[in-house]
Parts: structure tokens; sequence; C-alpha cells
């Protein structure tokens, strides 16, 4: 697969099991997050991979997040009370989440103080380092799928990753091997997105 073609070709897959990619792979798609654009070269990113046991920490971590989130809720409502029923089918459901693929790299910023480099820009060169490792994964024959949700923004879960405050996480990269064949999905029209200045 050419270049062009990878990027006209790539899609997310929601859909991941084993395996995993292995540790050549591996180092393959952090060096494809390491060669992004970057003003002033400052490397404002950081990766948490995460496999193995680490799935289920993370499981553990966003039920903390969720719980302490729903307790808070609840707290701020004056006379409510957390329905049972509810807040254990929402904690299942994030309990299960880190298990949706084999492996997940979280791609946060690492903010760098700079005259020239507002943090609104490292905080993209972080997004591209999410975009340029899908690319690789998808390159490589694996899946993978980009996600965010209120977990990304919650301040819990950046202290359980041991983001330093003020830091943002700018994805979670789920990757693994795509269980069943995607069907390709049709090419977006770009008409009405550009204008050109001539």
């Amino acid at each position: 697969m050419d270049a062009i073609e990878l990027l006209l070709q790539r899609q997310s897959t929601a859909v991941l099991g084993d395996p995993a990619p292995k540790a050549a792979d591996l180092n393959i798609l952090l060096s494809a997050g390491m060669r992004v654009p970057d003003h002033g070269g400052l490397k404002p990113w950081h990766f948490h991979v995460i496999s193995g046991q680490g799935l289920q920490r993370l499981s553990e971590l966003y039920v903390e997040a969720t719980t302490e989130d729903l307790s808070s809720m609840a707290g701020l409502i004056e006379g409510t009370s957390i329905d049972e029923h509810a807040l254990n089918d929402k904690i299942a459901k994030v309990a299960k989440m880190p298990f949706r693929a084999p492996m997940i790299i979280v791609i946060s910023t690492d903010y760098v103080e700079h005259n020239k480099v507002p943090q609104q820009e490292q905080l993209v060169a972080a997004g591209c380092c999410a975009q340029s490792m899908q690319m690789a994964a998808f390159a490589l024959g694996y899946g993978a799928m980009w996600r965010t949700g209120t977990l990304a923004y919650n301040e819990t879960v950046k202290k359980g990753l041991g983001m330093a405050e003020g830091n943002a996480i700018a994805g979670f990269l789920y990757i693994g091997t795509p269980t069943k064949v995607a069907n390709n999905k049709p090419a977006k029209d770009y008409q009405d997105k550009v204008t050109y200045w001539k």
C-alpha cells in the first residue's frame, strides 16, 4: 500500500481483538508518532502504552472516575439520590471499555512553556501523533480506533495516568486485529468544505 492509497483508504475499526501489535510493530507506531510536525521541536506529548494487566488497571481507574462523577452530580442536586440500578449499569459499561482492544495508547500533552508556540499548537501536535499512529497501524494491517469521550477530560483519569496538572488527553488509540472484514466506507465529498482564492 503506497502513501496516497493509505491516506485515501484509512478508516477506523471499532471491533478489535488479539493479537496486539508485536514489539517491532509497536516501535514503528511510536516512531510514527514522533515524526509529526512539531513547531519548535518541543515534543509536547506523552504516550502511555496500555496492554495486558494494564487494561485492568485502566478499567479500575475508569470505574473510580465515574463513581466520583456520579456521586458529585447527585450531591449537586439537592434531594436527589443515585439510582442504584442505573449506577451499576454505568459502572459495568465503563469497566468494560478498556477491553475493546488488546492495546490502548493514550496520547496526552506534555506542555512546554514557549513564547512562540501556544498550548493550542502543542495540543494539535499531540493530535497529529494519534493520527500518525493510527495510520501506521492501518498500514501494518492492524485496526485502530481513536476515541475520546468524557473520560478524556476527567481529572481523576489524568491524575491516575500521572499527567501533570493542566495537560490534556488528545485521545485513546485502541489498537488490535480486526475481528471481521469492514465494509469500505464511501469517500466523503470535499466540495462544500473548500473555498478557492485565485
